[in-house]
């Protein structure tokens, strides 16, 4: 719902506030608040909201992520003659990672969990839970370069009209398989104004394999606010027939971080 998603960036802001009054005591704590919005008038009406909320924590033997985001997308139709408001896009994530420092500089051992609720997605929800290994492979002044690897067991909720391979309807019946997740991720820092970041993750199973990539680019505005360009791909192997096997997303946002 809009409202959702709203509460979502009203309590970004909230939080991204409230850290900001501690960061000179609380230097463990790298929070990041995104939002964005468009909406438009007259002869088109439509309504865009995004937001998001991501928390790295850096503790001796521990770094630890905490991340939520959702995208809400209505737009204005026409039906028997009269003008609609129809929900064309709602989507809501939220995943927690921690990660064990080894003694080997830029290795560590993972535990994540994650949940995805997407009303016009591949799949209605799915949630994921993994365990494996990470390992810097590029640390230096403005790149960063790393990657993560493990196995995990996946869930996943079939959404609505969905059939099987042989015709019959499954809608709402749900799955699980183990699969297998890796992930890396890119950073360049272009300048003292501008930085790059990639990152590229996939889950393979039995029945399916998702990929997921987001290219972005972040310009500074001010010291802590930033605006955020970026290009996402989903991508799923096995989907039904009245889905598309691929999403894409370009959004623009704006990002405050301390």
């Amino acid at each position: 719902m809009k409202v959702k998603l709203l509460s979502l960036c009203v309590c970004a802001a909230i939080v991204t506030s409230a850290q900001a009054a501690d960061t000179k005591e609380q230097k463990t704590w790298d929070v990041t608040s995104e939002v964005g919005a468009i909406i438009t008038s007259g002869n088109t009406e439509t309504t865009t909201l995004k937001g998001g909320l991501k928390a790295k924590h850096h503790l001796e033997n521990w770094h630890n992520e905490y991340k939520v985001n959702g995208i809400y997308k209505e737009d204005e139709i026409e039906s028997d003659g009269r003008k609609i408001d129809k929900r064309t896009n709602e989507k809501y994530g939220l995943s927690l990672q921690g990660n064990y420092k080894l003694g080997t500089e830029g290795s560590h051992l993972f535990v994540l969990g994650s949940y995805v609720s997407d009303y016009f997605g591949a799949y209605r929800n799915e949630g994921l839970a993994s365990v494996g290994y990470g390992l810097t492979l590029l640390d230096s002044d403005n790149m960063n370069l790393s990657f993560e690897i493990g196995p995990g067991m996946k869930w996943f909720e079939h959404g609505r009209d969905t059939k099987d391979k042989k015709g019959n309807l499954i809608e709402g019946q749900s799955d699980s398989e183990f699969v297998g997740v890796a992930k890396a991720n890119y950073d360049w820092q272009i300048s003292d104004n501008a930085k790059f970041t990639q990152l590229f993750a996939v889950e393979t199973g039995s029945t399916n394999t998702k990929s997921i990539s987001e290219s972005a680019l972040l310009t500074k505005i001010n010291g802590s606010l930033q605006m955020k360009v970026a290009y996402n791909i989903i991508h799923n192997s096995d989907v039904d027939d009245s889905k598309e096997n691929t999403d894409t997303e370009t959004s623009l946002t704006l990002v405050y971080s301390f």
